[in-house]
């Protein structure tokens, strides 16, 4: 999956509008103007399509554990340089407050059931041994599933 297609399936999933994907960016220290936005969410074969950069989503990605948690005390999380689908779980997975039985949930609900102990190794360091990389059909599943539940069949 592309950062443009997460970006574009996190947006429809929580239904922000412009301003509000520029307040989650503002509260990672990220300033965006609406019009680099909405260039990020158009269609790869549209004239003014731009491609978010990895560092771009991680910081999108802090903003939402802001906005969602609040953010903390002292210096914000920098974000990261590579960005991939096992870190944007675990953003995800911070952000909305989910436990392992809430991230199997979420993939039930997409038709795609998978086991605790599957979910804990996508969670691990890579330089665990049990570590397992979340690949494309997984994350695919998983905001497909977060989809349901937060904006249900629609």
């Amino acid at each position: 999956m592309t950062n443009n297609d997460i970006l574009k399936r996190i947006r429809y999933t929580f239904d922000f509008s412009d301003e509000q994907m520029m307040a989650i960016f503002e509260s990672a220290d990220y300033k965006v103007t609406r019009s680099l936005v909405t260039d990020w969410l158009k269609n790869d074969d549209h004239a003014d399509y731009k491609d978010i950069h990895d560092d771009q989503l991680a910081t999108f990605l802090n903003g939402l554990i802001n906005e969602k948690r609040g953010k903390r005390d002292g210096e914000q999380p920098k974000p990261e340089k590579i960005l991939d689908n096992n870190t944007i779980l675990k953003k995800l997975k911070i952000a909305l407050t989910m436990r392992t039985e809430d991230i199997a949930e979420v993939f039930k609900l997409a038709g795609k059931p998978i086991g605790q102990h599957e979910i804990t190794a996508f969670l691990r360091n890579s330089k665990q041994s049990q570590y397992r990389p979340f690949l494309d059909q997984y994350l695919r599943n998983f905001l497909n599933g977060l989809q349901l539940k937060y904006r249900g069949n629609r």
